[in-house]
C-alpha cells in the first residue's frame, strides 16, 4: 500500500557530497520508521541508517557515522540521506524502506515491509 519514490543518486568524486530523497505515500507517514539500505553488486543488502517517526531518533551503521545524516520532514512525507565525504566504498544502489508496523527497531532488511526502487550512487576515486 505504501509507495516509496527515491531520487538524488548520481556520480560524484571521492570526498564529495550527495543528498538522496525518498517520498512516501500515506497519511500516517509520521508513524513509520524510515530507513536507508544499500547494496553493492554481489553483496548483501547493508543497513545504513534509520529514523523514527515522531521523536526522530536515529541510528547509523559504523561505516557511515560522522559522514551521513538521515532526516525527515513529516509534513512533506519525505526522508533524506545527506552523504558527505563520500568514499569509493560507498558505491552501491541505495534503497529507502518503511516499517509501518509497531515493533522493535531493526537494522535487518527483512523487518521492513515497503521498499523504494533504488537509486545508484557511484563514487569515483
Amino acid at each position: 500500500q505504501v509507495q516509496l519514490v527515491e531520487s538524488g543518486g548520481g556520480l560524484v568524486q571521492a570526498g564529495g557530497s550527495l543528498t538522496l530523497s525518498c517520498a512516501a505515500s500515506g497519511r500516517t507517514f509520521s508513524s513509520y520508521v524510515m530507513a536507508w539500505f544499500r547494496q553493492a553488486p554481489g553483496k548483501e543488502r547493508e543497513f545504513v541508517a534509520y529514523i523514527t517517526g515522531r521523536n526522530y531518533n536515529t541510528n547509523y551503521a559504523d561505516s557511515v557515522k560522522g559522514r551521513f545524516t538521515i532526516s525527515r520532514i513529516n509534513a512533506k512525507n519525505t526522508v533524506y540521506l545527506q552523504m558527505n565525504s563520500l568514499k569509493s566504498e560507498d558505491t552501491a544502489v541505495y534503497y529507502c524502506a518503511a516499517d509501518t508496523s509497531w515493533g522493535v527497531l531493526s537494522k535487518l532488511a527483512r523487518e521492513y515491509d515497503y521498499w523504494g526502487q533504488g537509486t545508484q550512487v557511484t563514487v569515483s576515486s
